[in-house]
């Protein structure tokens, strides 16, 4: 697999932006499934923070993939940063900008931005990680890593239930991962990625399916349970967890 030695943020953006408008054009059937009452593109409607944390962040080569599922109410869809918790975007990750609103809101999924009262756990968890393994310096975790979402799209129901990659059906799925699969792809050839976390047991899946799909074989795909209170694996001791498991690889020095 050829590499380029770095990539720029306006890139990965790029990358972003064009696999948004693929799913647009040609994923209606999902976009617009009888489930699907409310769709959030966070990387519209938050576009200048996810600029601020991508040009802060995410340029240069990079060795490590954080690779997530999809935005979550209480933390991307808030802040347009992965697993962006409030109070880390703002106060650790110090990443600003204007966020905007979706056209239509579930009216207990509204996107209050840095005003907003919730916690998402999932990122809580995550970047408390971040912050132990890296000495709690954002640029001591960013040297070497990059974070990002397989699907970029937030999807809820009529009840505002949280709709993933995974809820549809193996036909729709196809349609999803055609994408989505060559999104992640463009990211891996313009990197030095060589390993790739995967957040979940999706994003592993979909890490090894677009490894062997696409012939990478100087890629490890590194598995940790995803930092959701719902699941079971993660309950207790999640960011000691994952910790040893990057001391298991040897990767902690990358964080330093």
């Amino acid at each position: 697999m050829s590499k380029e030695t770095s990539l720029h943020y306006n890139e990965i953006y790029y990358f972003e932006c064009d696999l948004i408008n693929q799913l647009s054009h040609n994923l209606s059937s999902i976009l617009y499934h009888p489930i699907v009452e409310y769709i959030y593109n966070p990387i519209n409607y938050a576009k200048e923070v996810h600029i601020n944390f991508l040009e802060k962040y995410c340029g240069g080569p990079k060795e490590i993939l954080f690779l997530g599922m999809n935005p979550g109410p209480w933390g991307m869809l808030q802040t347009g940063v992965p697993f962006g918790e409030v109070s880390i975007v703002r106060d650790w990750l110090k990443v600003s900008g204007i966020i905007e609103k979706p056209v239509k809101q579930h009216p207990s999924r509204p996107v209050s931005g840095f005003k907003c009262p919730r916690s998402e756990v999932s990122g809580k968890r995550f970047w408390e990680f971040a912050k132990r393994i890296s000495l709690n310096n954002p640029l001591n975790f960013f040297r070497n890593a990059l974070i990002y979402n397989y699907f970029p799209f937030g999807l809820l129901t009529k009840t505002g239930k949280n709709i993933t990659p995974g809820d549809f059906k193996q036909s729709q799925q196809k349609s999803i991962h055609l994408a989505c699969d060559e999104a992640l792809v463009k990211i891996l050839h313009h990197t030095q990625i060589k390993f790739i976390i995967a957040i979940g047991r999706f994003s592993e899946r979909r890490a090894l399916s677009v490894l062997k799909k696409f012939s990478i074989s100087n890629i490890k795909v590194i598995f940790i349970p995803h930092p959701s209170p719902r699941n079971i694996g993660s309950r207790q001791n999640w960011v000691e967890n994952t910790i040893a498991t990057f001391t298991e690889y040897n990767l902690t020095h990358l964080f330093a």
